[in-house]
């Protein structure tokens, strides 16, 4: 088997079998197999996607646990010596496996590669290409080029002289060699979701490099999804389960006064976005108090970091998933 293909279902069939459909239409010069694991097995419809494609290996899971424990359940059946972990929403437009697969046969030297997102449109999607670049958007500074300027110094980019070489690969879309699981575990089981495909990055680079090839490129859909980012705003630009992941992340990967360093910035800043809004407010309508919103979820969301401060301060192990009633994107209205 050269390549086994791990894809997460969590009530999304349709998806999963417009993806499949892509990529038996696509993929040629590579023996693969398909393994499907289901986060929700009582309401995934998972009937449908067996139906379409009975050859697809299924587990069930016995509970939501989230994008890197199913996922390790996934790898650790596969038959492959290679593994792509690959979302759900996503579509292949060409035989990226395959390039893919060729690539890492020439290329000893790379652990694992990803593929670039494109939006449906065919415009190219954004994405981090460094831990640094991802760290500088956790603080919320004032946007000008003495800020930039400082961060930048505090948080260089990494220099590489391969120019294909990058710090961490998207989640949706890691093809990489079998030895990079057994070596390392696969995903930490301390994630639910987000922040995961950073942290096992971070343990990957170790065994070595991470690439991204401009002519390996696919699809990514983002379908509907309650934890992803909503109510994006200049303080509120990460859901409230990506930054409980995040700040995991950044204790895990950078220990104990990086991440208190953030927990304090983030509670800094309380009365700074409070009394900077108040001013425009004031000038805008001459009430101080009438559009306090994005503040008063902001606060909100620092409640429930502080909720998870101990447990990783002291990398208490168990899944870092909040609870309904934390899910600040899910209770309020448009910021």
């Amino acid at each position: 088997m050269d390549v086994s293909i791990i894809i997460i279902n969590y009530r999304t069939p349709q998806l999963i079998i417009n993806c499949l459909h892509s990529i038996y239409q696509f993929t040629s010069g590579v023996k693969f197999e398909v393994i499907v694991v289901d986060n929700d097995p009582e309401n995934g419809d998972g009937a449908l996607v067996r139906k379409a494609y009975p050859e697809v290996r299924w587990i069930d899971m016995e509970f939501n646990a989230g994008f890197g424990i199913a996922n390790n359940r996934g790898m650790a059946i596969a038959r492959g010596r290679y593994f792509l972990l690959l979302n759900a929403d996503t579509l292949v437009t060409d035989n990226v496996i395959g390039r893919c697969f060729d690539r890492m046969n020439t290329r000893n030297d790379i652990i694992a590669c990803g593929a670039l997102q494109y939006y449906p449109d065919g415009t190219p999607m954004p994405f981090y290409k460094s831990f640094n670049e991802f760290r500088k958007t956790f603080f919320i500074l004032p946007p000008s080029r003495l800020v930039d300027k400082v961060v930048g110094q505090l948080y260089p980019e990494p220099a590489y002289a391969d120019p294909d070489q990058h710090d961490w690969l998207v989640g949706a879309f890691i093809f990489l060699r079998r030895e990079g699981f057994e070596q390392t575990g696969g995903f930490s089981d301390d994630f639910f979701m987000y922040g995961e495909d950073v942290e096992w990055s971070g343990r990957l680079g170790k065994l070595g490099k991470l690439c991204y090839f401009k002519d390996c490129t696919f699809v990514h859909l983002e379908n509907n999804n309650p934890f992803r980012r909503t109510h994006i705003s200049w303080i509120n630009r990460f859901s409230t389960q990506m930054q409980v992941s995040n700040f995991l992340w950044v204790r895990k990967q950078y220990g104990v006064f990086q991440y208190l360093m953030l927990i304090l910035h983030y509670i800094m800043m309380v009365p700074v976005i409070y009394l900077w809004k108040m001013l425009l407010n004031l000038r805008k309508s001459g009430n101080p108090f009438s559009e306090l919103r994005t503040q008063y979820i902001y606060v909100r969301k620092i409640r429930v970091l502080l909720k998870y401060f101990w447990k990783t301060l002291f990398l208490k192990k168990g899944l870092y998933r909040i609870k309904p009633n934390e899910n600040i994107d899910l209770l309020t209205a448009s910021a």
